[in-house]
């Protein structure tokens, strides 16, 4: 599990209260929320990529997206 530390100004912090009860809540949910979207998009892609190739799939979500990365079936944003 990989740990990320973000700077928000006094008055970011100040809007986040107006929306949020817990900022940290907040941003932790909408990064997981995006990651699982991405999940959600690469893995029916690598499933059918590597159905269409007889590749075996990889154990685990981790390894199939490492899999598909791995295979151009999905890039890293540059």
């Amino acid at each position: 599990m990989t740990t990320y530390t973000i700077t928000l100004t006094d008055a970011q912090v100040l809007a986040m209260s107006t929306v949020s009860l817990s900022t940290q809540t907040w941003l932790q949910e909408a990064a997981s929320g995006r990651a699982n979207k991405a999940t959600k998009d690469v893995l029916p892609k690598l499933i059918a990529h590597c159905n269409a190739n007889s590749i075996q799939l990889a154990v685990g979500e981790a390894a199939q997206i490492q899999q598909a990365l791995d295979l151009g079936v999905a890039e890293a944003a540059t």
